[in-house]
């Protein structure tokens, strides 16, 4: 296929591109109003050994997935919803604790309907960390304690819903959609002879002649 080829199949056909992209952009964008605000809160924890030499290190970067589980559990998601006096169980108290081992960091998200839930939420999980922290550090000699700091106040972000990005996706995606579609018509209005390019694409030949059309759609004799 040529580049005029191209060019004309959408000039002929692009409607249909623009109209896919355009239904499913708007039918993202619904859907994502409709979709239930969902806020999500951040906390960061830096996790630092007090005698910083190589072997209590590697020993910090090593304790920091074993800190991750011991905060990751439902005996603490119960401890902050008591704390907070919050109407859920710990399996609905939605969160992700992670760690980044090469930055001595824990972060904790927490997600819900409401900002304030979900601020206060991931700060009392910090806080019941460095409370352990303390009270584990109270047992070890000073150059062997591992201190936990929360870095700054919870960040609040929007989870979802992303209207944006939904809108931009659907778009895309309804655009390639719409590709499918036309290239789909054209290949089986191929075999199709409908002009005089067409017949001499398909047999080879150049057209000598045509048989004009009469008004009423008669042909001359």
């Amino acid at each position: 296929m040529t580049i005029w080829q191209l060019f004309d199949l959408v000039w002929r056909r692009g409607w249909i591109i623009v109209l896919a992209a355009a239904l499913t952009a708007t039918s993202a964008f619904v859907f994502s109003r409709l979709q239930t605000e969902v806020w999500e809160a951040t906390v960061r924890i830096l996790v630092q050994p007090t005698r910083p030499d190589f072997g209590l290190t590697t020993s910090a970067k090593n304790l920091l997935r074993s800190y991750v589980q011991w905060m990751d559990t439902r005996q603490n998601a119960q401890r902050v919803i008591d704390s907070l006096k919050l109407d859920l169980i710990p399996e609905n108290l939605d969160r992700t604790i992670t760690s980044e081992d090469e930055n001595f960091i824990i972060q904790v998200d927490v997600r819900s309907q409401n900002m304030r839930t979900a601020s206060a939420a991931a700060k009392r999980w910090a806080e019941l960390f460095v409370e352990w922290r303390i009270t584990d550090n109270s047992r070890l000699r000073r150059e062997d304690q591992v201190d936990a700091l929360i870095l700054d106040e919870p960040v609040i972000s929007r989870y979802r819903p992303q209207t944006t990005v939904n809108t931009l996706a659907g778009g895309i995606l309804g655009a390639l959609l719409g590709g499918v579609i036309v290239f789909v018509l054209e290949y089986l209005a191929a075999n199709t002879l409908r002009s005089r390019q067409d017949i001499e694409r398909a047999l080879g030949l150049s057209v000598l002649g045509a048989v004009p059309v009469l008004e009423g759609g008669r042909r001359k004799a």
